[in-house]
């Protein structure tokens, strides 16, 4: 049978096995142009549009040609999305055995050997009396202990894994994940109890690395035949590819690949701050013999701060700052002698190496390391400062990916084959990435819906310019006006939290539906209260304009504040301009705000029975010269200026209504 009859039966078997099963032209195109691309070796870049079902579209062939694939999504909501829904289904109906795991980085588990630290005997034990000012035996616990506390109960409850194979298709619930909470705990809670990578001395060198979360996800992630894991571990894989963080395999699939610019230029690059330094020092007192190294550690912190204080949303120009650069090279003198001192004593009751010490010694190993490549940067990087004031970071990226992609994913002998996929593709993503020309194929397949008669694009162009001192009064009044319209059933996206929290405190006041808003539960259970109550609104920023899928009545109306553009003052962006010219605002702007804009408008129309209205609330999109770049990249949606055709298009389609 040639592959693509068998690509279109198993897809058809696929299918047939999913709830609301309908014929969809364009997700055959889709697998049928993956399983070529297997056939060939050849990379795709292929754009498919909301309703496609694309995780079907690019898992079927590849199980069906025999192929081990990761998956590679933007979000850690649609890794959960992957592992919790698509594949078990995808398992019950293709007729195809197979396995699969979830892979996350090391940071998202629980380390059980902290946990073990904390609730120990002796010194280790101290570390959870937190009291206000930090770890004290009589302080009692704090807000941050009980919270600690809170979380080492639940890690501690659960069964620890056993390294056994796991069954097929079946999504572990015990796998000391974070996703797994009931409630969103503190990022400083969290990292008492978890590890990252620079810090992690491994499996071997750890006493409960037998037990290790972390480990065991690894494990099943190298005996699946499908690893789902986010495209910052992959790129972080790929940034140290000796630490071999994940398994051999022929595909990967970059679901949402429109971030997978920015998302390796954050993972080849790194963070310096105050914090991650007042972190280490603390953890090192305790540990060294002479606590004055990591007081004097401490201290330069504050002197780091104070250096990087004047630069902030600014790059670092080369050579660079003498301030800086004299802060910088006394954090890497102390950051020396910590390591030495680290490294005198340091051994157990066992005879073995003491956790704790080997941590923090890989921990000040890669500081150093870091505090080096920002003094002699290179041209290809970018080192820029941003934060509160009271808390700068240093931040370092490359200023071009293509060239570390070329190297580490596109070439060498077993490079897997790539999908691009997301239902939005900017122009020259594969230039971009770092794709040879003539080494891929891009594919547009389309959308199953018929935007014009399911959807209503809305504009209302007699509001202010967002960057008038009236824009925020009026704005606010318009979404009372429009979610009394939708009868409550609204998502608004905002592009900032202060923007978020202050329509959700004035919206409040104005209907009598629920508003739900980002801060009040943890994103799948925000997701699954705002479905549930059909005429609730919830109120979101940047994290929920992709990965939100909400069919049905409970989400009729999307409105959005402002055009996504990006910050001018960005300073990797703007390196970036500065190498465009004079083309930067049509090659980076632009397509940036088309990209976002067509994901936070993509949330409305998930099924073929729903129904609806985006509000843009930015005139600009409207009068703009550039406007149509913006519409034209949106899907194919009536287009109204006036509340009164919003006001009728959804009293059309309330029960006991004539069609429109």
């Amino acid at each position: 049978m040639p592959p693509s009859d068998a690509i279109a039966k198993a897809l058809a078997r696929a299918a047939e096995g999913l709830p609301n099963h309908e014929d969809r032209p364009e997700q055959l195109a889709m697998a049928e142009a993956v399983g070529l691309a297997i056939e060939q070796h050849r990379h795709l870049v292929v754009q498919a549009g909301t309703g496609t079902g694309k995780s079907l579209a690019y898992l079927v062939p590849a199980l069906a040609l025999g192929e081990r694939v990761v998956v590679s999504t933007a979000t850690k909501a649609l890794q959960d999305q992957l592992a919790g829904r698509d594949l078990p289904q995808l398992s019950r109906s293709l007729g195809v055995r197979f396995t699969f795991a979830i892979l996350k980085g090391r940071s998202n588990y629980v380390c059980l050997q902290r946990v073990a630290e904390l609730t120990g005997e002796g010194p280790q034990a101290e570390q959870m009396q937190l009291g206000e000012a930090g770890p004290s035996p009589q302080a009692g616990l704090g807000p941050l202990g009980r919270e600690v506390l809170r979380l080492v109960a639940w890690a501690s409850g659960k069964n620890k894994p056993s390294g056994g194979k796991k069954p097929t298709g079946d999504h572990n619930a015990v796998s000391g994940d974070r996703a797994e909470l009931a409630w969103e705990p503190s990022e400083a809670a969290w990292a008492q109890v978890s590890t990252g990578w620079r810090e992690c001395p491994g499996a071997s060198q750890c006493p409960s690395g037998g037990e290790c979360f972390a480990e065991a996800a690894r494990r099943q992630a190298g005996e699946a035949d499908v690893v789902v894991v986010n495209t910052h571990l992959y790129a972080t894989s790929l940034s140290i590819k000796e630490a071999e963080l994940l398994p051999p395999h022929d595909l990967v699939v970059f679901d949402e690949a429109h971030e997978l610019e920015d998302i390796v230029s954050a993972a080849f690059g790194f963070d310096l701050s105050q914090a991650r330094l007042v972190a280490l020092a603390r953890s090192a007192r305790a540990l060294v013999v002479n606590a004055s190294v990591a007081s004097d550690m401490e201290d330069s912190a504050t002197l780091l701060g104070g250096a990087l204080r004047p630069h902030r949303d600014l790059a670092l120009v080369r050579p660079i700052d003498e301030d800086v650069a004299r802060a910088l090279g006394l954090v890497r003198e102390r950051a020396s002698r910590l390591l030495e001192e680290l490294r005198k004593t340091g051994r157990a009751s066992d005879g073995g190496p003491e956790p704790r010490r080997t941590r923090a010694q890989k921990a000040v190993s890669h500081l150093i390391d870091d505090v080096s490549e920002i003094l002699e940067l290179p041209e290809s990087h970018i080192a820029w400062v941003e934060g509160p004031e009271n808390a700068p970071v240093l931040r370092v990226a490359p200023i071009d990916v293509g060239g570390a992609l070329t190297e580490r994913l596109w070439k060498g002998e077993g490079a897997p084959t790539a999908v691009l996929a997301s239902a939005t593709i900017p122009p020259r993503l594969g230039a971009r990435l770092g794709l040879a020309p003539g080494s891929y194929d891009e594919l547009d397949v389309g959308s199953p819906f018929s935007y014009h008669d399911q959807a209503l694009l809305y504009c209302p162009v007699h509001l202010p310019d967002p960057r008038a001192t009236n824009f925020e009064a009026a704005m606010h009044e318009e979404l009372v006006a429009l979610i009394e319209a939708s009868q409550g059933r609204a998502l608004a996206l905002f592009t900032s939290w202060r923007a978020m929290q202050a329509a959700a405190e004035v919206v409040r006041m104005r209907i009598p539906w629920k508003i739900y808003t980002q801060s009040d539960l943890p994103k799948p259970k925000l997701v699954a209260e705002f479905t549930a109550d059909e005429h609730s609104c919830l109120f979101a920023t940047m994290g929920f304009w992709q990965g939100v899928d909400v069919p049905g009545p409970s989400l009729s109306l999307v409105t959005i504040d402002r055009i996504p553009f990006p910050r001018p003052d960005d300073p990797l962006l703007r390196a970036r301009r500065a190498a465009l010219g004079a083309r930067a605002f049509e090659l980076i702007d632009v397509p940036r705000a088309a990209t976002l804009l067509a994901q936070g408008v993509g949330r409305l129309v998930r099924s073929r029975e729903d129904r609806g209205v985006v509000a843009v609330l930015d005139r600009r999109l409207g009068k703009a010269a550039y406007r149509w770049h913006l519409v034209h990249a949106l899907p194919p949606m009536r287009r109204t200026r006036s509340r009164a055709d919003v006001e009728a298009f959804f009293a059309s389609f309330r029960p006991g209504a004539a069609s429109p």
